[in-house]
């Protein structure tokens, strides 16, 4: 379905123009032609219909950090399982993460990626490289090379650089080509062995604990050096006040900088951690009420420019053990959005600013043409229903690993129908 469609009877959302209004949308092969009141005097012969029966149609969600395996974790996942994770839960364009085996440091491995995608995936899937070689934090990599192959981030993943002046030499390289460096914010002598939130939960369960100091120490840091250098920065997922308060003290001086959260950081705290539930170990770890309740803030007054999946598939072998040997990580792709809604339900975002965390605000950090209802724009597109009841259920997920924190959680919201340059690759059953 890649010639005309037209998309009727629809609820258009459209955060970049603020759009919410009735009307419908014609596609034409893979770009928007037009949209509004288009079909009062009939839908053209020529034409596909899609009857959105009043749901809403929005711009595709975008996903600026996600696992999808290849190459080397396939048995996690795969660029086949997750793309269509993705289109599953709405999200049209993924970032590849770069802490695959071999890591995305050369530019081989990109083009591979990009051959990969191409054959196996159903959504459109960017490069992420990383920043340093081997993801050491010592040797920068080609990051104009890179860039230049494709790459759309630079990412040492999971792992902080604690070396500052690499992390210097490195926004300062990437100001050259203007692009952006993506940093996990720990510093690993202060996490220690700690394995959740560093509090009397902790204590309690007898687990190590990871205090918000260790998080918010590195962000300032880096928050220093983004000014010093006048490069292009995001804080890839904060998850404390403190985080929040610098974020926003930063914004306010007018430096370079973005920052994202994952779902999990606004919808639960460390008391999910209950009786030791491995799905529940993520890094930056779940933290307080009261810093998740900051995250919200954040959230509502722009100050956290994007909600990412951080989708990190673990297969059961790797979270069937004590909590402090289990793997860090959780599937995220299908429950994103379907998490994010729960904001709008309780009144915490509109549906158009929700919408903005996951689609226009990653395509401006990104640069990407996607993201937005435009006549020319990509036909990327998501039809959904936030009202639907229904519970989240891990087993029936697209993704190759299971390993959701939200199992079994009671949600309002469904994908009904999700778009990718012009053609329908998920439909709800």
């Amino acid at each position: 379905m890649t010639g005309k469609v037209a998309y009727t009877n629809a609820r258009l959302l459209d955060p970049t123009s603020g759009t919410d209004s009735r009307g419908d949308l014609l596609t034409v092969g893979d770009t928007i032609a037009d949209f509004g009141e288009l079909f009062s005097a009939g839908v053209p012969d020529d034409c596909t219909v899609v009857d959105c029966a009043g749901h809403c149609l929005a711009p595709g969600l975008i996903d600026m950090m996600a696992a999808l395996g290849e190459p080397g974790r396939e048995h996690k996942e795969t660029i086949t399982t997750g793309t269509r994770a993705a289109a599953a839960g709405g999200i049209t364009t993924v970032v590849a993460s770069p802490d695959t085996r071999p890591i995305m440091d050369e530019i081989a491995l990109i083009e591979f990626l990009d051959r990969q995608a191409q054959t196996s995936g159903v959504v459109r899937v960017l490069p992420a490289a990383t920043i340093t070689k081997g993801m050491a934090g010592q040797e920068m990599t080609e990051i104009g090379l890179l860039a230049e192959a494709g790459a759309v981030l630079f990412t040492d993943g999971y792992r902080s650089i604690t070396n500052t002046q690499v992390l210097r030499r490195a926004l300062s390289y990437a100001s050259t080509f203007g692009a952006l460096i993506a940093h996990h914010t720990e510093v690993p002598e202060l996490v220690g062995d700690g394995v959740m939130n560093d509090s009397e939960t902790a204590t309690r369960l007898g687990l190590g604990g990871n205090p918000a100091a260790a998080e918010t120490i590195m962000l300032e840091r880096d928050l220093r050096i983004a000014e010093l250098t006048g490069g292009r920065y995001h804080a890839a997922s904060i998850s404390t006040a403190d985080s929040v308060d610098a974020m926003r003290q930063a914004k306010d001086k007018g430096l370079r900088v973005t920052c994202g959260v994952a779902p999990y950081h606004f919808a639960l705290n460390e008391n999910e951690v209950g009786h030791y539930r491995t799905f529940t170990k993520v890094s930056p770890p779940l933290r307080s009420e009261s810093d998740r309740e900051a995250i919200v803030a954040g959230l509502a007054d722009g100050t956290i420019d994007i909600i990412a999946s951080h989708h990190r598939p673990e297969d059961p072998e790797a979270k069937r053990l004590p909590f402090a040997q289990a793997a860090y990580g959780a599937v995220g792709l299908e429950t994103a959005f379907l998490i994010g809604l729960e904001l709008y339900h309780k009144g915490q975002l509109s549906l158009l600013d929700l919408l903005a965390r996951l689609t226009a605000g990653p395509a401006a950090i990104l640069s990407l043409p996607q993201g937005r209802l435009a006549r020319g724009a990509p036909a990327d597109l998501v039809v959904f229903n936030p009202d639907t009841p229904a519970r989240i259920d891990a087993e029936g997920f697209q993704s190759k690993s299971k390993n959701s924190p939200f199992d079994a959680r009671p949600i309002q919201g469904q994908v009904l129908r999700t778009v990718v340059a012009g053609a329908t690759v998920f439909e709800a059953a």
